[in-house]
């Protein structure tokens, strides 16, 4: 499994990002191609590389995500019409970045979840 990830160094700020939250266990930042006009994505900062990488002594971290994504959700005025929770796994679920990631995104209506 790797060690490190354009996300580990977001975490560490050596690269910028927009950091909207940031706690001992996630980061939460704004998505450099943003699909919806929010559209955030929310880290653990420990890696977990997959979603079949995720242990039982992650679910504290994973909880907060749900948690920072809530409050978030709130804050950019998205809560009340509704908003999107998304996570890729692997190659044929779309994963880009090798370090599991909540995508938070809302604005506007955003249609069928998958178009088949």
């Amino acid at each position: 499994m790797a060690e490190e990830t354009l996300f580990s160094k977001i975490i560490r700020r050596e690269i910028p990002a927009d950091i909207l939250y940031q706690d001992d266990l996630v980061t939460a930042f704004r998505d450099i191609q943003p699909k919806a006009p929010t559209h955030i994505l929310i880290i653990p900062n420990h890696l977990i590389a997959t979603a079949n990488d995720v242990k039982s002594s992650d679910e504290l971290a994973l909880g907060r995500m749900f948690t920072v994504a809530a409050k978030l959700a709130s804050e950019a005025g998205i809560a009340k019409d509704g908003y999107r929770l998304i996570m890729n796994c692997n190659q044929h679920g779309g994963q880009e970045v090798y370090h599991i990631h909540m995508h938070l995104v809302g604005g506007k209506p955003l249609g069928p979840m998958l178009s088949v």
